[in-house]
């Protein structure tokens, strides 16, 4: 019924006053057009900077989690240090005493790191090699391969990243004298 009373108006009113009233409509709907573009606009923005933020702070959290790794690092010979004095069993009473008390120190270091999230990378011997977690510094000819024969030093992490692979011989598998001298003629 409405739209009735409109068209009525519409053929009652001039010419003139019937282009006004359309370009008015254009504008309208041009108008309502760039609203809807800002207001798409606006959310997109809004996402980015709410995506944006979400990313800063896992960002800042792992930078937060592995900011010691640095100083860690700096700390390794430390504890190598430590490892080769602890492994040797002195004679001397006295020895024994300051044996005591490196215990003690090395006992609060490692207590501090592991608190930060450090862990010791110890491989045994006689397991697989996980390059993973270890790096070959040599090799060793046996029946079988990729067996730790040997530990030069272990290895350290600081949760889930690794810092320092721990420091091993490998075994490789024996040549045959065959295979050495049909290579050799060839």
């Amino acid at each position: 019924m409405m739209s009735d009373e409109v068209k009525e108006v519409k053929e009652e009113l001039p010419k003139k006053e019937k282009k006004k009233i359309e370009k008015l409509n254009e504008e309208i709907e041009r108008l309502k057009a760039e609203s809807n573009y800002w207001k798409n606009e606006y959310y997109r923005a809004y996402a980015d900077t709410k995506n944006l933020r979400t990313n800063l702070e896992k960002d800042f959290k792992e930078a937060m989690k592995y900011r010691s790794e640095g100083f860690i690092e700096e700390l390794l010979p430390i504890l190598d240090s430590f490892h080769m004095a602890l492994s040797n069993e002195p004679d001397d009473p006295k020895l024994k005493n300051y044996l005591t008390g490196f215990q003690y120190v090395y006992r609060n270091l490692v207590s501090v790191l592991e608190n930060e999230g450090v862990s010791e990378i110890v491989p045994e011997i006689g397991k697989k090699f996980d390059p993973n977690i270890m790096e070959a510094v040599d090799t060793i000819e046996t029946e079988e391969a990729n067996i730790v024969h040997k530990i030069y030093g272990n290895g350290y992490k600081l949760h889930n990243r690794i810092i320092r692979p721990a420091k091993v011989q490998v075994s490789v598998l024996k040549k045959d004298e065959n295979q050495e001298t049909a290579s050799c003629d060839a």
